[in-house]
């Protein structure tokens, strides 16, 4: 036996005795074996976009950590239904994995009456993979300078100004809808089937403006067509510095957009599998590949706990819901 599996072997006979002193032995036990064969994870997003990009590096990265399979199934369309519906059917036991964004856990509760899932009970969200913030979007001949050009001119012109998304309750829409909330503004909301339609839209100047990310918008912002007014994060973008922040650009203070998305196991399982899981899909998010991947799609790390998360997905759920409320969007 060579010294470093002696040590190894040491340390978990140390951790096993310890857990057996806490009465955790079966947990523990648990947690050494998993995953006893091949993972899933599950994808409402379609192969070649960027969360699908990440959760094929965090695929490889835990099939070498795991010494097991870990395969990606993109499940596209219906509103992210169908891939829930493969994952509600699926392993209880950890081997079936799910990627949701903040639109299934976040928007959705309050954008349908009734969903074929429940957001609080049938997931244990463990930890975001990333989070992206948007920026505002014109076409170079846009007469909008600022963000504080389009606040002022959709107060003197109501409900005459436009900005569009790719469907009712996206981060783009709903970001847009806070956005006329907080500016006391109304604006119409144009729905277009896809994003490269959307933004070569915003391009020709066929619509004012859109929120866009540095994946959905960067190609053509690259290609000289459209223009970063401000960017919706906390503060300046480090990819793009000399884009002010939309308070810097005369904008509502601290208005911040955010996509994010997440991993979720079924619930129920072992404390210490889902502490395992989500403690090497941390391990999977390091490395200068994943690094690389959230530069080319604009992403950020989103280092967290699991009870700051909870609360975080709990305040977006309630921003979210009283925006819908107020601009009595629905789904149904």
């Amino acid at each position: 036996m060579s010294l470093l599996s002696s040590s190894f072997s040491r340390r978990a006979a140390l951790a096993l005795g310890m857990a057996a002193a806490a009465g955790l032995a079966p947990q523990f036990a648990a947690a050494q074996q998993f995953p006893t064969k091949a993972v899933r994870i599950i994808t409402p997003f379609p192969v070649g976009g960027g969360p699908d990009g990440v959760a094929r590096i965090v695929a490889e990265k835990l099939g070498r950590i795991w010494n097991q399979p870990v395969v990606v199934e993109n499940r596209p369309g219906g509103n992210g239904f169908i891939a829930i519906d493969a994952f509600k059917r699926g392993a209880k036991d950890g081997h079936d994995l799910i990627v949701l964004d903040n639109v299934h856990l976040a928007a959705y509760p309050s954008l349908f009456k009734k969903l074929p899932y429940d957001a609080a009970k049938d997931f244990d969200t463990l930890l975001p993979l990333f989070k992206t913030h948007f920026f505002f979007t014109v076409g170079t001949g846009s007469k909008y300078k600022t963000v504080g050009d389009i606040v002022a001119d959709a107060k003197a012109r109501p409900g005459k100004l436009n900005y569009g998304s790719w469907s009712v309750g996206n981060p783009v829409h709903l970001g847009s809808e806070l956005f006329e909330s907080a500016t006391g503004t109304q604006m119409e909301h144009v729905i277009f089937k896809e994003t490269t339609q959307l933004y070569t839209s915003v391009a020709t100047g066929d619509i004012d403006f859109a929120l866009g990310s540095a994946a959905t918008a960067g190609p053509l912002y690259r290609a000289g067509k459209l223009r970063l007014l401000a960017f919706a994060g906390p503060q300046r973008s480090a990819e793009f510095p000399d884009v002010p922040t939309v308070a810097e650009a005369g904008g509502p203070k601290d208005f911040t957009v955010t996509g994010w998305n997440a991993i979720a196991v079924p619930p129920g399982l072992p404390a210490a599998v889902t502490d395992k899981i989500k403690r090497d899909i941390e391990q999977a998010l390091t490395g200068a590949d994943v690094a690389e991947k959230f530069k080319t799609f604009g992403y950020e790390q989103f280092p967290t706990t699991r009870p700051q998360f909870a609360q975080f997905v709990k305040d977006e759920s309630q921003r979210f819901g009283d925006v819908i409320k107020k601009a009595n969007v629905s789904l149904d």
